[in-house]
């Protein structure tokens, strides 16, 4: 909505599954009988900040984690409700996945109010379903339809990241180093951001199926406990694709070094075989008088014949000892 009350949609449902939407200016007409009352506020309008810090039937603490920057997963179920906030990855244009979106829910039998900073896909597919006679009964059921919706995206991104650790394990060999390494480090940041959510996601979610409280029935505890696993499926996915990546960096690592070696190596040998060399000419460089042959023709002619058979000789032995 763009009527400058912060709302990005509100839905009455019917408990059928299907909904009507309501308006700002119809909401605070709307009461428990007439069935769950759905607002999703937008938290960029501060009309938003306005409409939430006004009602007395939502208490200070509850309206500052709505309104919060920052948050991290978390679930806090009190007497009046229950306090969810979640992530899921961002499949806005041109954002990057890691950078997760957050979406606060104070959830209470009769009412749920949702706000966010950022859009997210789960969201409009809540709104989907609601139109299409698919959606949420109860308060309940709401959280656990967007609970599932939130991990079939995370799924997705992991799925993918999996696929792109492979795509660079079979690289690894032939591959820049210089640019496989950058594509690792990238890879492996992503990872460790959307691990830094998922696992208080899971903890949340476990406290959730735990200790359900009026709001779950008990197949729908069964359900978040089905999404817990689920997240920590995810986790483990993770934390194997990690390793995965160190794998593959270390490999890097270890053939960059033994390229290096080599090379160093071989310019030993050659400083070895040149080394007594450099000392004859050194020897017979010198600007003093005595020096054999200087008064011979074919001294110079001899010196480097007996340069190239010291060469040989000494390339014959580094061979011998398989140095070379």
């Amino acid at each position: 909505m763009t009527d400058g009350s912060g709302l990005v949609c509100a839905y009455v449902l019917d408990g059928r599954g299907s909904g009507r939407a309501a308006t700002a200016t119809d909401i605070d007409a709307l009461s428990g009988q007439q069935g769950l009352l759905w607002v999703h506020l937008d938290l960029l309008d501060p009309a938003s900040r306005r409409w939430l810090t006004a009602r007395k039937d939502v208490d200070d603490v509850t309206a500052d984690a709505l309104l919060a920057l920052e948050t991290r997963p978390r679930s806090v179920s009190t007497e009046a409700g229950l306090l969810l906030v979640l992530r899921g990855v961002n499949t806005n244009p041109g954002a990057d996945p890691d950078d997760m979106v957050a979406i606060r829910l104070w959830i209470q039998p009769q009412r749920i109010i949702s706000s966010r900073r950022r859009n997210l896909l789960s969201i409009q597919d809540m709104r989907e379903a609601i139109t299409a006679g698919n959606g949420p009964r109860t308060s309940g059921e709401f959280v656990v339809m967007l609970v599932e919706r939130l991990a079939e995206r995370i799924g997705n991104v992991v799925d993918r990241i999996e696929e792109e650790i492979e795509a660079r394990e079979l690289q690894s060999v032939e591959a820049d180093p210089g640019t496989l390494r950058l594509q690792l480090g990238g890879l492996r940041r992503q990872t460790a951001a959307i691990r830094r959510y998922l696992a208080p996601q899971r903890d949340a979610l476990d406290r959730l199926y735990r200790q359900p409280g009026p709001l779950f029935t008990d197949h729908e505890a069964n359900e978040l406990r089905e999404q817990s696993d689920r997240i920590t499926r995810y986790l483990e996915d993770l934390d194997l694709a990690r390793e995965r990546i160190i794998v593959v960096q270390e490999e890097l690592l270890s053939r960059v070094a033994q390229e290096q070696n080599s090379r160093i190596y071989l310019l030993s040998v050659v400083a070895a075989i040149f080394l007594p060399l450099t000392f004859v000419t050194g020897l017979l460089g010198m600007n003093v008088a005595g020096l054999p042959g200087s008064e011979d023709p074919s001294a110079f002619a001899v010196a480097m014949l007996a340069m190239l058979a010291l060469g040989a000789g000494l390339g014959v032995i580094f061979k011998c000892k398989n140095w070379i």
